[in-house]
């Protein structure tokens, strides 16, 4: 075991505040992975939540591990447990929390440095069981399904309970039995015993049974040491490209008293207090929680915003929080697509939002949109320059346009629509790039290649998952397989049998 590695770790968790350490002796150690840097990590609320109520029962020991705890991947880091520096394979089980399809690359690369064979057939009774879960993998978990020993589909709140028994009472028995009685529980699909019958997906119908809130406050996340606070789960506006909308249906609500005394925790502690959920700005109860954080004196920030819904006092207690970026989605510039994608937002709607931030002294708008949907024409792309020039001379800000290819995503409206060339998306970035006005405005954009990536392991089935344990370059290994990447980013037609279609949503 690599000293430097130890004493990365040690540093890093030294500069924490809220992590658990005690003693394995006597208790079940499960590593919590996320298979990222260690900054997108620790400002996921489903690490943060995992880690509170794992570490809550009695007969576990629940420990982090990441794939990299710098600012970049090092493929000569050997992944240890943060809070005690043990390797992985000494856990009796990993708990792997992905939430974005590239972190599959992460993930298959970082199980060998820990000593953990890739393949799940290849594990030995003495390794731990990998048992995945997140909207990416549990949407449609056939990429994974080698690599996997179990899938949670959906929210594990409803099972986290029986799971933590199941773990602990078969600790010590041959993996065909553990694998067995995971196959058990509702909602977990067991690749090396699914028969085909259909898994159904876990929903927490109260959110205030299960706190989701920083347990560990760390300065080195995406966030600082902010404390975060989920207000709500799902979306009511049901867009048709999004997979959050539709994979977290119902829309639920934290109560009001739950989220208060998380921001008076928060306060107490001194630090910024972050609202999470799909559209802050929704919360049903959100004049009555901005009254109590003003009397706490908490300072506040948000997650995401509805252009449509910019309330003179929301911006005041921004601003007040600390934020100097507006950020708001269009998603597309012509009205035509977003009444396409069911965005139901209007230019109107939008200019309003963009002429109240004019009051205000932020220093930048985000405007966040998607090329390539079905049926977009250059014309509509054209209108995305239009529309964020309109927003910057309405607003006097400067303006960044973030733009990120359409992705179809499984259990979405638009699962079976084709994914837009690679060439196309190219040429109208370019098109983009140079119609917008310099100056005050600035263009971001996703890679197209990774996009495409990202669209064969959002669609994929087993073959794409044997040509990511073959190789990085999963599009040249699936060619070189003799499997054409195509026929996961074009058009699936019903009624042509999808990967996923065995999971119930």
């Amino acid at each position: 075991m690599a000293w430097a590695d130890i004493e990365r770790a040690k540093k890093v968790l030294s500069q924490e505040s809220g992590a658990t350490v005690r003693n394995w002796g006597g208790k079940l150690p499960l590593g919590l992975v996320y298979a990222n840097s260690y900054g997108v990590g620790m400002s996921n609320l489903a690490i943060q939540g995992l880690y509170r109520w794992l570490n809550a029962h009695p007969s576990i020991v629940c420990e982090r591990a990441f794939a990299w705890l710098g600012a970049r991947p090092s493929p000569q880091e050997l992944p240890l447990t943060l809070e005690s520096q043990r390797a992985l394979h000494e856990c009796a089980a990993l708990l792997v929390s992905l939430s974005f399809e590239l972190d599959y690359l992460n993930l298959v690369e970082m199980l060998p440095r820990a000593s953990i064979p890739a393949r799940a057939r290849e594990r030995g009774d003495e390794l731990p069981l990998v048992i995945l879960g997140g909207p990416a993998v549990s949407a449609n978990p056939l990429p994974l399904s080698a690599v996997a020993d179990a899938v949670v589909i959906g929210e594990v709140e409803p099972i986290l309970t029986a799971l933590c028994m199941l773990l602990v009472e078969t600790q010590g028995l041959a993996r065909a039995d553990r694998l067995a009685a995971l196959a058990q529980l509702e909602g977990v699909y067991v690749p090396a015993l699914h028969a085909g019958e259909p898994v159904r997906r876990l929903v927490q119908p109260d959110l205030d049974e299960w706190l989701v809130a920083s347990v560990i406050h760390a300065p080195r996340s995406e966030f600082g040491a902010m404390h975060l606070v989920e207000i709500a789960r799902g979306c009511e506006h049901a867009c048709r490209f999004c997979l959050a909308g539709c994979w977290y249906a119902p829309r639920r609500e934290r109560s009001l008293e739950q989220v208060l005394a998380q921001v008076e925790l928060g306060t107490r502690v001194g630090k910024r207090v972050g609202l999470v959920a799909a559209s802050v700005s929704d919360y049903s109860q959100l004049d009555q929680l901005l009254d109590g954080a003003d009397a706490l004196g908490a300072r506040l920030a948000v997650s995401s915003l509805r252009a449509n819904d910019l309330q003179p006092r929301l911006m005041e207690v921004l601003l007040r929080g600390g934020t100097r970026t507006l950020t708001l989605a269009p998603e597309a510039g012509s009205q035509r697509l977003r009444d396409l994608m069911h965005k139901q937002l209007t230019a109107d709607q939008i200019m309003r939002s963009a002429s109240t931030a004019a009051d205000y002294p932020f220093e930048a708008i985000k405007l966040y949109f998607i090329i390539g949907l079905p049926s977009e024409e250059d014309e509509d792309v054209l209108e995305i320059a239009q529309l964020a020039g309109q927003v910057q001379s309405a607003s006097g800000k400067r303006v960044v346009v973030n733009v990120t290819p359409f992705v179809p995503k499984a259990h979405t409206a638009w699962q079976r629509q084709a994914m837009c060339p690679a060439d196309v998306l190219q040429r109208r970035l370019r098109l983009l790039k140079k119609v917008l006005t310099p100056g005050h405005m600035q263009l971001r954009h996703e890679s197209v290649r990774s996009s495409i990536l990202q669209a064969v392991l959002a669609r994929g089935d087993a073959r794409v998952g044997e040509a990511l344990l073959a190789s990085d370059k999963v599009l040249d290994a699936l060619t070189q397989q003799g499997n054409d990447p195509q026929a996961y980013l074009g058009g699936m037609p019903a009624p042509a049998r999808l990967p996923w279609s065995f999971i119930r949503i």
